[in-house]
């Protein structure tokens, strides 16, 4: 083999390792990331009662924020392993706040926007969840208060849920970021966001009338039902 022969050969060879080596870049893009689900309806779907606007700052920023920063909270330790159900139970078990908050807030808000559904399209409940919502309530319509009822006491930031806990219903609320989730025996099925960017652009103060108008016209019983099953 010539001089020549054999540089062109180690160029040939340094040449496939360095494009066989992936990059930090080309690495990143293959790590584990936890998603910004997508809404389940366009950003103006749920107006008058959610202004576009208010979808626009809520899930465009806050909730696309929780998401980037628990990226960045979890690359590269244990918890980038587990889906995101977990990270919340974990981050709980563990104490760990900065990645149970942002965890959680990101888990609350994906289950509130799937709790929705345009006015006029959210169904009736099926008989079986509305046999246990007589049985829990007396009524559909004493359910929803119970639920616009929590979400109007809740103090300051916070949540107020609709559960089932071994069959049986009940509207509880929670601050902050916590969440039932966390209780695996409880099974969350509708949500109201009380934060104040939930509502502030499109009611400001009135959060009653916020939490009765979510309540009465967008709740997507369908998907109630379908959880409850």
């Amino acid at each position: 083999m010539t001089r020549r022969d054999f540089s062109t050969g180690l160029v040939i060879a340094l040449g496939a390792a360095t494009v066989a080596a992936p990059t930090f870049a080309e690495k990143e893009k293959t790590m584990k990331e936890i998603a910004l689900e997508k809404l389940p309806y366009a950003e103006d779907a749920l107006a008058p009662v959610i202004s576009a606007q208010t979808i626009a700052f809520h899930y465009g920023k806050h909730h696309a924020g929780y998401v980037k920063t628990l990226n960045g909270l979890i690359a590269g330790t244990k918890y980038a392993e587990l889906p995101l159900v977990e990270i919340v139970r974990l981050s709980a078990k563990e104490q760990a706040a900065a990645i149970f908050n942002n965890a959680a807030q990101i888990w609350n808000h994906t289950f509130y926007w799937e709790s929705l559904a345009p006015v006029g399209k959210g169904g009736a409940p099926s008989a079986k969840l509305l046999k246990a919502v007589d049985a829990a309530f007396g009524s559909l319509d004493a359910c929803r208060k119970a639920l616009a009822d929590a979400a109007v006491k809740r103090f300051g930031s916070g949540w107020a849920w609709l559960v089932a806990n071994q069959g049986k219903l009940s509207v509880i609320s929670t601050p902050n970021a916590e969440t039932p989730v966390c209780d695996p025996a409880t099974v969350p099925l509708a949500v109201v966001d009380v934060w104040e960017h939930a509502y502030y652009l499109d009611w400001q103060n009135r959060r009653a009338d916020y939490a009765k108008a979510l309540v009465d016209q967008l709740i997507d019983w369908n998907r109630v039902s379908a959880r409850f099953e």
